[in-house]
């Protein structure tokens, strides 16, 4: 291993320089912590060559670089299963990237050249079976997203050990269709099993961790108990902070769902504070037409009305209905609601 630092704290030496001062300790050989997140990372980025690279690539973020490797290694390849394998990393691309119809697209093709080669019971179908619902869950079709999820879930028992992390990434996505159709309590229940073999299967700076913790804090919130959301969202927060760039979309995840709970709670100061945090890694990680980034925009423009600043607000949630409506089919809930919104800002100035 090359010299890795852990990052202390970062401040900015003045108003007026781009400069910032950041304390870095030097990692030794015997950090187990450091170790066990290596080594896990070194077994997720599988396979060789390439491939690996372009796995690691999505890992850190980078999806227009994996992309570019993606579809070079395409015009190369001959062999089915290759190019079934490839047109899923062309999807998880498209995905990270908000392009759901062409993520679904690839996911499909990959469905169908997998299956000349496997059986249907194989685990890699599995993968694709939940990556097609995640394109159903993130276009806001969360019942055909729940049989997508629950197809996956059936291979997964059968093919894997009880304490396996793809079974746990099941019981997550599972949790998350029963959050968005209001069923709470089935909610949880996926997201505590997805918990308990999380935290038994990964180190305790693992990202995938910080995803489980930031899953309950979400139920939580929805089910108005704002104290235990901010209590799981803040251990969601450590971790990402410590495990990904500054600049990864999970940590603007992170910070954008602590300002949901302050928002909540009425503190719109302190929203509006994690709002702009999670903005700013937004805008310089996506792309501009990025669902995510219009949910930032709509938030912010929430927060706007609440504080009455009725022209900020209007001027937010009319960006975010920009993007919504070019990113997402016509009948999605977010564009239906942000319509609402503003409806409701012009009546009230």
């Amino acid at each position: 291993m090359h010299s890795v630092f852990r990052i202390g704290d970062i401040r900015k030496l003045d108003k007026k320089s781009p400069l910032y001062e950041v304390d870095l300790k030097l990692t030794s050989d015997d950090d187990q912590q450091l170790r066990q997140l290596t080594n896990r990372i070194r077994e997720e980025v599988d396979g060789s060559g390439w491939y690996r690279m372009g796995k690691l690539l999505l890992q850190i973020g980078q999806s227009g670089k994996a992309e570019e490797l993606y579809l070079a290694l395409l015009e190369q390849t001959t062999n089915d299963t290759a190019t079934a394998r490839i047109y899923n990393m062309l999807g998880e691309v498209k995905y990270e990237r908000g392009q759901y119809k062409e993520a679904g697209s690839f996911y499909k093709t990959a469905l169908e050249t997998y299956r000349k080669t496997l059986p249907k019971d194989d685990p890699t179908l599995a993968e694709i079976y939940r990556n097609i619902g995640a394109v159903h869950y993130s276009m806001g079709n969360y019942s055909k997203a729940l049989e997508y999820f629950k197809t996956a879930l059936m291979i997964r028992e059968k093919a894997l050990s009880s304490n396996h992390p793809d079974l746990a990434d099941s019981y997550s996505w599972i949790g998350s269709a029963y959050n968005k159709m209001g069923d709470y309590s089935k909610a949880l229940e996926f997201y505590e099993k997805d918990l308990e073999i999380t935290k038994k299967a990964l180190p305790p700076n693992h990202p995938d961790l910080a995803t489980s913790y930031n899953n309950i804090g979400g139920v939580y919130k929805n089910m108005g108990d704002y104290s235990k959301a901010l209590e799981f969202y803040e251990k969601d927060l450590e971790i990402t902070k410590k495990a990904l760039p500054p600049n990864h979309p999970d940590l603007a995840t992170s910070y954008n769902n602590i300002g949901g709970v302050y928002k909540n709670m009425g503190d719109y100061s302190k929203a509006l504070e994690f709002y702009e945090r999670s903005l700013k890694i937004k805008e310089k990680a996506l792309p501009p037409n990025h669902p995510d980034l219009a949910s930032s925009y709509n938030n912010m423009g929430l927060v706007y009305d609440d504080m009455g600043d009725y022209s900020k607000a209007l001027s937010f949630l009319e960006k975010a209905l920009s993007i919504w409506q070019k990113s997402l089919p016509p009948n999605h809930p977010n564009i239906k609601t942000v319509k609402n919104s503003i409806d409701y800002v012009k009546k009230k100035m």
